[in-house]
């Protein structure tokens, strides 16, 4: 588990609410099983259970009932009943990856594009919801006030704090639409924690001092 940064510490929510790689291959998709809004694939000689939404190589999904699953293979959709087999060519998703390497103060600092605005954050696996104060959202154009407001206990008192939904979070080209975020009056935190309601979305891995965030889509 990737250790939480001290700042995070401080805060308690109140208020819970490498470039791009593609590889061409050979596809092999068969329905197993079929439960309402799941099935259960063999994708290329893996078994899988997936449910409404999911994907696992490049075959994502859309829905099922008792007599098939309706896939999205490579951007076109698929219906494929019990037992039924489709081979096909397709191009697998492509994975984008970033690595930062660990600094002397122990933390993950890179930088990150917050509606469209390029701004430094720490990636903070102990902060629920990505977090700012009220003078970095005003930085990045995030009308706050306008959210729903709420409280946060720090360490010596309990200050006002606002929650929005963010058009956008992107870092080391891996975006993600209407995150959920938190902002605070004051100074804290000084660096915005990139929180959960970003980083659910991605892979994280640590190694050797470096932490990889990845996707493939």
């Amino acid at each position: 588990m990737i250790r939480s940064m001290g700042i995070a510490a401080l805060l308690t929510l109140l208020w819970v609410s490498a470039p791009p790689v593609a590889h061409a291959q050979a596809g092999s998709v068969k329905v197993e099983a079929l439960l309402p809004n799941t099935a259960v694939l063999t994708i290329n000689g893996q078994r899988k259970t997936l449910k409404a939404g999911d994907s696992f190589q490049g075959v994502k999904l859309l829905g099922a009932d008792a007599s098939a699953a309706v896939l999205e293979i490579n951007g076109e959709r698929q219906r494929l009943g019990l037992n039924r087999n489709i081979t096909t060519n397709y191009v697998a998703p492509e994975r984008r990856q970033l690595d930062i390497p660990r600094n002397d103060r122990m933390q993950y600092i890179t930088s990150a594009l917050i509606n469209g605005r390029s701004i430094e954050v720490i990636v903070d696996t102990g902060a629920n919801v990505v977090a700012m104060n009220a003078r970095q959202a005003t930085a990045l154009g995030i009308d706050y006030k306008a959210g729903m407001r709420s409280k946060l206990e720090t360490a010596s008192s309990v200050i006002d704090a606002w929650m929005v939904s963010l058009s956008s979070v992107e870092v080391g080209g891996i975006r993600v639409d209407n995150v959920r975020a938190t902002v605070a009056e004051g100074n804290y935190p000084s660096t915005i924690l990139l929180g959960m309601t970003y980083l659910q979305h991605v892979e994280l891995r640590e190694r050797d001092g470096v932490l990889s965030l990845s996707r493939a889509w």
